[in-house]
Protein backbone atom coordinates (compact mmCIF):
# COMPACT_ATOMS: atom_id res chain seq x y z
CA UNK A 1 0.00 0.00 0.00
CA UNK A 2 1.28 3.47 -0.88
CA UNK A 3 1.42 5.98 1.93
CA UNK A 4 2.26 9.65 2.29
CA UNK A 5 3.52 10.61 5.74
CA UNK A 6 4.33 13.97 7.26
CA UNK A 7 6.96 13.34 9.93
CA UNK A 8 8.35 15.68 12.55
CA UNK A 9 11.00 14.27 14.90
CA UNK A 10 12.09 16.44 17.82
CA UNK A 11 15.14 15.31 19.77
CA UNK A 12 14.87 16.20 23.46
CA UNK A 13 17.85 16.66 25.73
CA UNK A 14 20.35 17.58 23.01
CA UNK A 15 20.40 21.37 23.28
CA UNK A 16 18.69 24.07 21.27
CA UNK A 17 19.92 23.29 17.75
CA UNK A 18 18.65 20.06 16.22
CA UNK A 19 19.81 20.57 12.63
CA UNK A 20 22.40 17.77 12.75
CA UNK A 21 19.66 15.33 13.77
CA UNK A 22 17.31 16.54 11.03
CA UNK A 23 20.15 16.23 8.50
CA UNK A 24 20.84 12.67 9.63
CA UNK A 25 17.21 11.68 9.09
CA UNK A 26 17.35 13.24 5.63
CA UNK A 27 20.46 11.18 4.85
CA UNK A 28 18.68 8.04 6.00
CA UNK A 29 15.68 8.76 3.75
CA UNK A 30 18.07 9.25 0.84
CA UNK A 31 19.76 5.94 1.64
CA UNK A 32 16.34 4.26 1.71
CA UNK A 33 15.55 5.63 -1.75
CA UNK A 34 12.30 7.20 -0.58
CA UNK A 35 10.81 10.28 -2.17
CA UNK A 36 10.80 12.98 0.50
CA UNK A 37 10.60 16.73 0.87
CA UNK A 38 11.94 18.68 3.83
CA UNK A 39 9.90 21.68 4.99
CA UNK A 40 10.21 24.10 7.88
CA UNK A 41 8.56 21.85 10.48
CA UNK A 42 9.09 18.33 9.20
CA UNK A 43 9.45 16.08 6.19
CA UNK A 44 6.87 14.62 3.83
CA UNK A 45 7.70 11.07 2.78
CA UNK A 46 6.06 9.13 -0.06
CA UNK A 47 6.44 5.40 -0.65
CA UNK A 48 5.33 1.91 0.18
CA UNK A 49 3.98 1.50 3.73
CA UNK A 50 6.61 -0.95 4.98
CA UNK A 51 9.53 0.99 3.49
CA UNK A 52 8.34 4.32 4.93
CA UNK A 53 7.70 3.01 8.43
CA UNK A 54 10.94 1.04 8.40
CA UNK A 55 12.80 4.27 7.56
CA UNK A 56 11.03 6.10 10.40
CA UNK A 57 12.10 3.36 12.79
CA UNK A 58 15.70 3.59 11.54
CA UNK A 59 15.60 7.37 11.95
CA UNK A 60 14.59 6.97 15.58
CA UNK A 61 17.29 4.38 16.19
CA UNK A 62 19.99 6.43 14.50
CA UNK A 63 19.15 9.59 16.48
CA UNK A 64 19.25 7.61 19.72
CA UNK A 65 22.61 6.20 18.61
CA UNK A 66 23.78 9.80 18.09
CA UNK A 67 23.05 10.54 21.73
CA UNK A 68 19.48 11.85 21.74
CA UNK A 69 18.04 10.36 24.96
CA UNK A 70 14.45 11.11 23.99
CA UNK A 71 12.55 11.73 20.75
CA UNK A 72 9.10 13.19 20.31
CA UNK A 73 7.59 12.53 16.89
CA UNK A 74 4.36 13.49 15.23
CA UNK A 75 3.01 11.69 12.18
CA UNK A 76 0.25 12.46 9.75
CA UNK A 77 -0.52 9.46 7.54
CA UNK A 78 -2.49 9.47 4.30
CA UNK A 79 -3.49 6.54 2.11
CA UNK A 80 -5.78 6.42 -0.93
CA UNK A 81 -7.40 3.59 -2.83
CA UNK A 82 -9.25 5.60 -5.47
CA UNK A 83 -6.14 6.79 -7.35
CA UNK A 84 -2.41 7.36 -7.12
CA UNK A 85 -1.46 10.81 -5.86
CA UNK A 86 2.02 12.26 -5.37
CA UNK A 87 3.27 15.17 -3.29
CA UNK A 88 3.54 17.20 -6.50
CA UNK A 89 -0.07 16.37 -7.44
CA UNK A 90 -1.30 17.69 -4.11
CA UNK A 91 0.68 20.93 -4.44
CA UNK A 92 -0.27 21.42 -8.06
CA UNK A 93 -4.00 21.22 -7.32
CA UNK A 94 -3.71 24.11 -4.83
CA UNK A 95 -1.43 26.11 -7.15
CA UNK A 96 -3.94 25.63 -10.00
CA UNK A 97 -6.73 26.88 -7.75
CA UNK A 98 -4.70 29.95 -6.78
CA UNK A 99 -3.83 30.68 -10.41
CA UNK A 100 -7.49 30.41 -11.40
CA UNK A 101 -8.36 33.07 -8.82
CA UNK A 102 -11.40 31.08 -7.73
CA UNK A 103 -13.25 32.03 -4.68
Amino acid sequence: MRVMVDLCVVPIGVGVSVSKYVAECQRLLEEAGLEHRLHAYGTTIDGEWDAVFSAIRRCHQRLHDMGAPRLFSTLKVSTRTDRTQTMDDKLRSVQDELAAGGG
